[in-house]
């Protein structure tokens, strides 16, 4: 618990997402906005009694009756689900405060009692954008991204590879089964209502890029160290479907990349400068772990000390670096997941980052929570 110099700190600090001010209350609705947005961000401690230039007004034993009545009912009434804050009443430079701590929620996303979501940004509160939204729900697994309707029709579905695919894990022809397409894609959850999902346009679709033009792998190779290099060794654009991403993201990279010699031979094999196995997992985790809500692209850089794969969305769920490298995994993908064992090298035992660092384990992993985006960096070796 706070005590008194730590509280006035707090409040030198000044308003921020975590900080709000409020020198009085108005009513009920009024505090449950800002609980709800709260909520659905990462929490914090609303101080009742500050003005928003830091100054302590106070509030009176009357007003902290009525508050704590009004919190009550805001917390229960007016944010669905409801949600549990604690109140503290302080006193600080001998006046009253009032201190509501809200916690980051655990049912995310929280609505007013007018359906509206909120969400904080900085010191102020906003409705959550469509996007947002969708990054609420997936958080609390209550939405799949993966599985959400696209524009895209069915009839723009790539028949040869679905086909393919079918045939090779099923081990039957499709076309000997007299099986309604429709009904078959619907029930893999690749299509609804005659619409491909975001999992079955990227899986299967035609013209991919037409439909989601951000979903793409930007990969570039630069001549030095900074990404503001006037030049550029080779660049290119992997797109299609999520396995014609990887295939071409692998080449651009062993394109692009070194081999060391082996032994002490002129014909003996190089090895690749960076192991293969640890190229293909870093690549294979930044296609099936993105984040699709965000307009970004995956971007591979290769620099002349390192090989950067940086990929839109920060660890979902509360993961951490530290989770991650001890093998755990929470799906944000998991139809795609689902299909990546099939179609993709992947696992999805959690066993991918633990593979990256044994197989090269000059590896760097940056979890962007402000930025929303998880980097990858496999360092080259120096003698090169």
């Amino acid at each position: 618990m706070q005590n008194e110099a730590e509280i006035l700190t707090e409040i030198w600090l000044g308003e921020d997402s975590s900080r709000q001010f409020k020198v009085k209350l108005n009513n009920p609705a009024h505090i449950a906005l800002e609980m709800c947005a709260m909520s659905n961000s990462l929490g914090g401690i609303i101080y009742i009694g500050v003005n928003d230039d830091c100054s302590i007004e106070g509030i009176s034993l009357e007003e902290v009756r009525k508050y704590n009545s009004w919190i009550s009912d805001a917390a229960s009434q007016l944010i669905r689900p409801a949600i549990y804050p604690q109140t503290r009443t302080v006193e600080v430079e001998g006046k009253l405060l009032m201190l509501i701590e809200v916690s980051e929620g655990t049912s995310k996303p929280y609505q007013d009692h007018k359906g509206a979501f909120w969400v904080k940004t900085g010191s102020d509160k906003r409705v959550a954008s469509s996007q947002e939204l969708m990054r609420l729900f997936q958080q609390n697994a209550q939405l799949s991204l993966d599985e959400l309707v696209t524009s895209a029709n069915i009839d723009t579905i790539d028949l040869a590879k679905f086909y393919t695919f079918f045939e090779r894990t099923k081990g039957i022809e499709f076309s000997t089964l007299g099986l309604n397409l429709d009904q078959v894609l619907s029930n893999m959850n690749l299509a609804k209502e005659g619409k491909l999902t975001l999992g079955g346009l990227l899986l299967f679709g035609k013209n991919v890029q037409d439909y989601k033009p951000f979903c793409i792998i930007r990969s570039i190779s630069f001549p030095g160290n900074e990404i503001s290099d006037d030049s550029f060794i080779d660049r290119r654009d992997c797109v299609g479907t999520l396995e014609e991403q990887f295939r071409s993201g692998m080449s651009f990279l062993l394109n692009n990349l070194s081999r060391v010699q082996k032994g002490t031979s002129f014909n003996s094999q190089g090895s690749l400068e960076i192991d293969e196995r640890a190229l293909e997992e870093a690549l294979v985790n930044s296609i099936l772990h993105r984040d699709y809500s965000k307009n970004a692209v995956i971007r591979l850089f290769i620099f002349k000390n390192r090989v950067e794969i940086i990929s839109p969305g920060s660890l979902p769920n509360h993961l951490t670096v530290e989770n991650i490298l001890n093998g755990n995994s929470v799906m944000r993908n998991p139809l795609l997941a689902s299909f990546g064992t099939k179609i993709l090298p992947y696992s999805g035992i959690g066993s991918g980052i633990p593979r990256i660092m044994k197989n090269h384990p000059e590896t760097e992993l940056f979890d962007d929570k402000e930025g929303e985006q998880f980097t990858i960096i496999l360092k080259r070796p120096t003698r090169l």
